[in-house]
């Protein structure tokens, strides 16, 4: 099994545990995008506590990836997907919070 393999059986599983509904086809364009970040443990994880992680969803994919518009509706769904991963989750997978951001947004056809 390829490292890209090991790291998308990870995220489906986590998404199962997460009881989250995200499509192959999104989770791994989304993947794909990230690059090789996806394989270091801090950088493929989110931390929803840290305002300055939180600072750099919304710049570096929500606004430059996605095209958005800075704006509260931005922080508010950045908020809304970190609850929906659930606060105890330390396993907030990059993959899995831009998938669901991306979908969020409407956006899910840039990674197809």
């Amino acid at each position: 099994m390829s490292k890209f393999e090991e790291v998308m059986t990870t995220v489906h599983a986590e998404c199962k545990d997460c009881n989250v509904k995200l499509s192959n086809d999104l989770l791994e364009g989304v993947a794909k995008s990230l690059g090789p970040s996806i394989y270091l443990p801090d950088a493929s994880r989110v931390s929803c506590s840290q305002a300055s992680e939180m600072e750099t969803v919304k710049k570096n994919f929500l606004i430059k990836k996605l095209g958005l518009d800075d704006g509260p509706e931005l922080d508010k769904a950045i908020q809304e997907v970190c609850e929906q991963l659930g606060s105890s989750n330390r396993n907030k997978y990059r993959i899995i919070v831009y998938a669901l951001l991306a979908k969020k947004f409407g956006k899910e056809s840039m990674f197809s």
